[in-house]
């Protein structure tokens, strides 16, 4: 590796790290700006994110680490009952459960979480993640979250976008198969502007150097309980992405690096996020397959693309001009992305090929879907259990619990 990257010139290398920053970007700025939380934070704490984590693995594996999706509908969730202070603070504690898996899974490897976590609880679990928030894409679809949009322009709006996104995701080749989400917003955006739908005073106000409006911590136990859980979830599926890259790069990086540094580097990228008010880190597929397309192996190119990412995060009319999207285009793009969320969970619970029909499975994935879309809660108070965390709960007790069923029975 060092031979080769040695070689390249510096432009190819900025270049191409470019490129990946703007494959992540639509992605990136998307979980911000849909819970409130500062997109030019973002992009700083997806900047430092990536460079603690390559610090971590010993810059070993080509992944760019930003804003997670699976944590979209806990922060709306934890914002609207906590505030933005004690969320930060519960999305520190979901980056230390990272910390103690990863400690757990050096001591001990992974079997004990493949036991905790079979799929036939992380499937329906991420489905819940996804599937909670449909209703939260559509009323921003639909215009309900905008003041000066109207129904009639948002279903158009948010309609146009969404098909932009198939368009590219299914029908693009090359780089514009990567950019379906940045593609689509794009199309929004301009259509909104011929509408009318765009207000910049904002952008003509913000100065074009500021620093972004960090935001400090503080802590809850309800909104560090309700993190917590979510935290699951996205650990599992970290193992899938690495396996992932690592089928791209035809190398192990369960075993070099090792899981139990790769899932340290996430889960330390997360907490420091959350300490300047960003989302929490996660490797980003989208990135993935960038690396599968252009052949780019070479870690260093996300370095570049995280160095790139923080300095754009000091561009103050950056930060203000992508507030001045359409909350309809947003909505478009979205419904797409939570239902892609609940498919991947779909594919777990496929891939796992066991019987769903049997009673023991039935009664697991029934129930997590039910009380995570349904909204079941229980206790009150300070102490909630809702949403992801109350499926995650009683899936992981469910499984635990039951006894396995024998074959053929």
């Amino acid at each position: 590796m060092s031979n080769s990257a040695s070689q390249e010139s510096w432009p190819k290398v900025v270049l191409t790290g470019a490129q990946m920053l703007f494959v992540a970007f639509g992605a990136l700025v998307l979980v911000p700006l849909l819970t409130g939380l500062d997109p030019s934070v973002a992009l700083f704490t997806a900047g430092i994110g990536t460079l603690v984590f390559h610090g971590v693995t010993k810059q070993s594996v080509p992944v760019f680490l930003a804003s997670s999706f699976a944590f979209i509908a806990p922060i709306q969730g934890s914002v609207a009952s906590f505030g933005v202070s004690a969320t930060l603070g519960g999305l520190m504690a979901a980056g230390l459960v990272y910390v103690v898996i990863s400690q757990a899974v050096r001591l001990k490897g992974t079997a004990w979480l493949h036991r905790l976590l079979p799929p036939v609880v992380v499937g329906p679990v991420i489905m819940v993640i996804g599937l909670a928030l449909a209703p939260v894409a559509v009323s921003m679809a639909t215009g309900e979250t905008s003041d000066n949009i109207g129904y009639g322009q948002a279903i158009f709006l948010s309609m146009a976008s969404l098909l932009v996104t198939l368009v590219l995701a299914v029908f693009g080749r090359g780089i514009l198969r990567l950019v379906p989400i940045m593609g689509g917003i794009a199309t929004g955006y301009i259509l909104a502007l011929i509408m009318g739908g765009v207000d910049f005073t904002a952008v003509r106000e913000a100065a074009w150097l500021s620093v972004p409006s960090f935001t400090a911590p503080s802590f809850h136990w309800a909104a560090i309980l309700f993190m917590i859980p979510v935290a699951i979830a996205p650990a599992v599926e970290h193992i899938g992405d690495m396996v992932a890259i690592g089928s791209v790069t035809r190398k192990n990086y369960l075993e070099k690096p090792g899981l139990h540094r790769t899932l340290l580097g996430d889960g330390l990228a997360t907490t420091v996020a959350a300490l300047f008010g960003g989302p929490p880190n996660t490797t980003y597929s989208e990135v993935t397959g960038a690396v599968t397309l252009t052949k780019a192996f070479n870690p260093k190119y996300m370095i570049v693309a995280a160095i790139i990412a923080i300095v754009l995060a000091f561009v103050g009319k950056l930060g203000a001009l992508l507030q001045t999207i359409p909350g309809p285009v947003m909505g478009g793009i979205m419904t797409l992305l939570f239902g892609s969320i609940a498919v991947i969970g779909m594919n777990t619970l496929v891939r796992a090929g066991q019987s769903l029909t049997a009673a023991r499975n039935l009664v697991v994935v029934s129930l997590i879907l039910v009380f995570g879309i349904g909204g079941m809660q229980f206790g009150g108070g300070q102490f909630t259990l809702q949403g992801v965390s109350l499926a995650a709960l009683v899936g992981i007790a469910l499984n635990w619990i039951l006894p396995t069923e024998k074959e053929g029975e």
